[in-house]
């Protein structure tokens, strides 16, 4: 057994079981990836894998167990190469974060300029994504650090922590009739052609959730990935927005007004999510601790560190 085989049982799981792309994944050949996995079963003497002549259809029992097993191993071998750069390289090395354009865009900016102060020859791979393709980078091991309003509480392999709450604002350009009333309703919101975020992005839920149980059906004419789109087409007079309150700057739009609509809607929670085992190396706890001062190195570490089997 050696981890080249380790990796084509996670990468053929990846894939879909298609070993042209495992092969293409893992810079080798079909042929090649075909015969470690037949090696491996010999060692084995287990099929890991159910097939249809020549084709991989799917994981057998035997090997849906051994992919958790290979998957663990694997991580900890990453783990390992981390914990010698801690101590060697202390101050350089790469943090990838993953999140969402409107925390990419306007939670993070502070955070970012005091990192890269203080650790200039660390690279700062930040990268933006879906709430569902955040959680598949950080499960991959792709990055150290998700952060997004959604999903990322719903997978068990990852440990999440709340980065700051907030609630739906309202954004209409400059003499709308809605800025004139002493305080807004859905009612009032519903008769007007709406804009916001796309299902799955940044609390849209909560926006329909309010809506459905106040019995209203508002016409959404737009949805849109981030809060940019939705200002643009609101200062364009095709409809009313809702969006999350910073990403409004009264300074930039001048065209636009917020309403305050946290009476309407649930609030959300903005978190921060490590995969559960994950090694983290120093500036990335320094990251998380920007991000949140109340999550301490000694917090995070703690509930990341993989459970212990004390069984024998």
């Amino acid at each position: 057994m050696n981890f080249q085989q380790l990796r084509i049982v996670r990468e053929t799981v990846r894939q879909n079981f298609n070993l042209t792309e495992v092969a293409n994944a893992l810079f080798t050949s079909q042929p090649g990836v075909s015969k470690h996995i037949k090696d491996l079963e010999d060692e084995l003497g287990l099929e890991l894998f159910v097939r249809r002549g020549k084709r991989l259809l799917g994981l057998t029992d035997p090997g849906k167990e051994l992919v958790v097993i290979v998957e663990r191993m694997l991580l900890d071998a990453h783990n390992i190469k981390k914990l010698a750069d801690q101590f060697t390289q202390r101050d350089r090395g790469q943090l990838t974060v993953v999140t969402t354009h409107t925390q990419a865009r306007y939670a993070l900016p502070g955070v970012v300029t005091t990192f890269k102060r203080d650790y200039p020859r660390v690279h700062l791979a930040l990268h933006q994504g879906s709430p569902q393709e955040i959680v598949q980078q950080l499960l991959s091991g792709d990055a150290d650090i998700g952060i997004a309003t959604e999903s990322l509480e719903d997978e068990p392999e990852l440990v999440t922590f709340p980065y700051y709450d907030w609630h739906h604002a309202v954004i209409v350009p400059v003499g709308h009739p809605l800025l004139e009333l002493p305080s807004l309703t859905l009612a009032a919101l519903a008769e007007y052609p709406l804009i916001t975020y796309h299902s799955g992005f940044t609390g849209r839920s909560k926006i329909d959730r309010s809506f459905a149980e106040a019995s209203l059906a508002p016409d959404f004419v737009i949805s849109a990935l981030d809060a940019d789109v939705i200002k643009s087409y609101v200062e364009l007079g095709l409809g009313v927005g809702i969006i999350a309150p910073g990403a409004y700057n009264a300074a930039k739009d001048h065209e636009l007004r917020l309403i305050d609509a946290s009476h309407l809607f649930a609030r959300n929670t903005t978190r921060i999510a490590v995969r559960r085992g994950h090694y983290l190396r120093g500036f990335a706890y320094r990251f998380i601790n920007l991000c949140a001062p109340q999550l301490t190195e000694a917090h995070v570490r703690a509930a990341i560190a993989p459970a212990r089997d004390n069984g024998f």
